[in-house]
């Protein structure tokens, strides 16, 4: 059965507008979910125009009343004084102001049972703290939402999924924070978070911070002291956890089919072994919420924003997997720590 999938359509002095268009001018998408735009009118018709496409914009006042079928694009519309006066290509905090307004709708959609998920197109920062509104991106503003403290991130590209136990911290201040008791911590939930996504056994896999994982102490002892006793502790608890792994060879086995995911020391370890195997089909889930959320993994693009070039590859996979999991997502697997 085809979910109702909300799309908040971000910032749109930048690219979101034109990807979800391009996205919804797909007719495979609407195979797969019924997508519902959360946003306003104005910034779609610009976008349509740049990119060459025509849809039919049917506002409706509840998601249950949108048609969804290829051709028409369904949107429940935010009121939003003067989007019209947006510019593309430059920051601009009323784009900022109306961003968290669209996301704010689509969470409260979710939290009413109205849609089965979010796939979130991108937001700027610059223009969020220039609007005022005090979250630096959307999970902080998901999280406080919902009344979440810490939700996880997941990055899939094909079937590699990546966790994250460090992510926007300095390298330096990353390995001081890699402790045996936060790490245990954390392979707990992601194998609480691989269950609420439907694995039903994950096998999860833990890279190391050294090279050759530390070599017995030759590289650095990290493995030794933390990362090694903490796998042995969720071993000894009936986990399916293996590692230290050297991080050249652990994400190339979990793509081959090893592992059900990896956990990433640090935020360039995990990224850059995702985005390499596919920059445009990495997808970032937010999981520890009350819903599923999806996002592309790249900016609002002002450079290119309103010449019609961008690439809708990402929206239309963020798209896929919200539908994907959306409807199998077990948020009290996580809720309950």
């Amino acid at each position: 059965m085809r979910r109702i999938i909300a799309i908040p359509l971000g910032d749109v002095a930048g690219i979101g507008p034109e990807i979800v268009v391009k996205t919804l001018n797909n007719p495979e998408i609407y195979e797969v979910c019924k997508p519902l735009v959360v946003g306003h009118s104005a910034p779609l018709q610009k976008a349509m125009k740049v990119c060459g496409t025509d849809l039919k914009i049917n506002q409706v006042p509840a998601p249950e009343e949108g048609l969804y079928q290829p051709g028409t694009l369904d949107l429940i519309e935010v009121d939003c004084p003067g989007i019209e006066k947006i510019e593309f290509g430059r920051i601009q905090k009323e784009a900022g102001l109306f961003a968290f307004e669209f996301i704010k709708k689509s969470v409260e959609l979710a939290l009413d049972h109205k849609v089965s998920a979010l796939a979130t197109t991108p937001i700027n920062k610059e223009a969020l703290k220039a609007a005022g509104v005090p979250y630096i991106g959307h999970t902080e503003m998901l999280a406080d939402m919902c009344g979440v403290s810490n939700p996880l991130t997941m990055f899939q590209v094909k079937n590699l999924r990546v966790f994250f136990f460090t992510r926007h911290l300095s390298l330096l201040e990353a390995i001081k924070a890699i402790k045996k008791e936060n790490l245990l911590a954390h392979i707990r939930m992601d194998i609480k978070a691989l269950q609420s996504l439907g694995v039903e056994k994950p096998k999860l896999a833990v890279a190391a911070l050294n090279p050759h994982a530390g070599e017995h102490g030759l590289f650095g002892h990290e493995e030794l002291d933390e990362i090694e006793p903490a796998v042995k502790k969720a071993q000894s608890e009936g986990l399916d956890v293996i590692g230290p792994i050297p991080a050249d060879s652990v994400f190339y086995k979990a793509l081959q089919g090893g592992f059900d995911a990896v956990l990433s020391l640090y935020h360039d370890q995990g990224h850059i072994a995702t985005k390499m195997v596919d920059f445009e089909r990495t997808i970032s889930l937010t999981l520890g919420l009350p819903f599923l959320r999806t996002s592309v993994d790249h900016g609002t693009a002002l450079d290119i924003a309103g010449k019609g070039i961008a690439t809708s590859t990402s929206m239309e996979e963020a798209v896929r997997l919200a539908a994907q999991y959306g409807p199998v997502y077990r948020y009290d697997l996580l809720a309950t720590g």
